[in-house]
């Protein structure tokens, strides 16, 4: 066990309720039976305490939550020019990859850097407590350090044997999306994600496809598929983690020890932090939910790091995939309401 001071985590569920916890932490590697939990979780899975078993607990509403942070003013931040030279040479070897059969698909990540005027933790985490359905707002913070987001990717909600997850995939700007909606690229890219995520819990249960749908986010839109499943037995949160993490959305198809570690140290090489992508998730009163911790912000003092990732396939050209990650970052942007110095 290990304890954590000056900390404070928060998860926004599906039912319109935010689940608060505030430190000290302690860091434990089973989920407990009764107390409240936290899951934060890196994109590997190498933590072998994730779970974090907050001092002190609250329970609101969303709109609660972000009436508590309405008056947080945005932080000012210096943005660094970003070169395209790394993220071009990762392309490059993912194309190659995908030519020789070792993938299908898989979504390398970029990060813009920056530095604030004033640590900026305190008004990135109340922006982002701000941010409604159909965005999970989620954050964890220790001391000077943390992260925080709103994304728009449910990986699992369990509550007895009623599971609800999502396939999204596809992006495209919001005044694009009529030709997004017939764009075979972003609709084989969306399927991928769907199929496989089908494939991983078929054997589970009952499973429920709804039709394919757009989700508009204001900026940005993307095609989603809502699943549910009625498990056959009851399934534990740590075993439907694993089997779901990473989804296509995030991770690579086929994913194995070998494609993994190749996105893995793609990630590594582009600086992105070990918790993008990762399921970030809360058990409270005998339900789980866990998220994608995509749409988010990382910070250490005063600096920044936003990632953003994209999904490569065989039809995807560079230019094209370099112009989604920048419309990704400039919602987070959008979002928090960063304003440049």
């Amino acid at each position: 066990m290990a304890n954590l001071s000056e900390s404070m985590a928060w998860l926004a569920r599906s039912d319109g309720s935010v689940v608060i916890g505030r430190g000290p932490f302690e860091a434990v590697a089973e989920m407990p039976a009764s107390a409240t939990a936290f899951y934060v979780r890196d994109f590997a899975l190498l933590d072998q305490h994730p779970w974090k078993i907050p001092a002190a607990l609250e329970v609101i509403s969303s709109g609660e939550f972000a009436a508590q942070h309405a008056a947080e003013p945005p932080p000012q931040c210096q943005w660094q020019a970003l070169d395209a030279a790394p993220f071009a040479a990762v392309f490059h070897e993912v194309m190659a990859a995908i030519h020789a059969g070792r993938f299908e698909k898989t979504v390398p990540v970029v990060t813009e850097t920056g530095c604030c005027e004033h640590a900026p933790g305190a008004a990135i985490s109340a922006a982002m407590a701000r941010q409604t359905a159909p965005l999970y707002s989620f954050g964890w913070s220790q001391g000077h350090t943390g992260f925080a987001g709103a994304t728009p990717e449910l990986l699992v909600s369990l509550v007895g044997l009623q599971l609800e997850t999502m396939a999204l995939a596809g992006t495209a700007r919001r005044d694009e999306r009529d030709v997004f909606s017939v764009d075979e690229k972003e609709i084989r890219e969306h399927e991928y994600v769907a199929q496989s995520l089908v494939a991983k819990l078929t054997d589970l249960g009952h499973l429920q496809r709804r039709p394919r749908d757009i989700l508009d986010l204001g900026s940005i839109v993307h095609f989603l598929t809502l699943l549910q499943l009625d498990l056959h037995q009851p399934q534990s949160p740590e075993t439907l983690v694993k089997r779901l993490h990473p989804t296509p959305a995030l991770g690579p198809l086929p994913r194995n020890a070998k494609t993994l570690a190749m996105l893995l140290e793609w990630r590594t090489r582009l600086g992105c932090p070990a918790e993008f992508g990762a399921p970030f998730g809360v058990w409270h009163d005998g339900r789980f939910d866990a998220v994608v911790a995509i749409r988010g912000i990382w910070w250490n003092g005063r600096q920044l790091i936003l990632p953003a990732g994209c999904g490569v396939i065989e039809p995807s050209r560079l230019v094209n995939e370099w112009r989604e990650l920048r419309l990704k970052r400039e919602a987070v942007k959008a979002g928090v309401r960063i304003t440049s110095t």
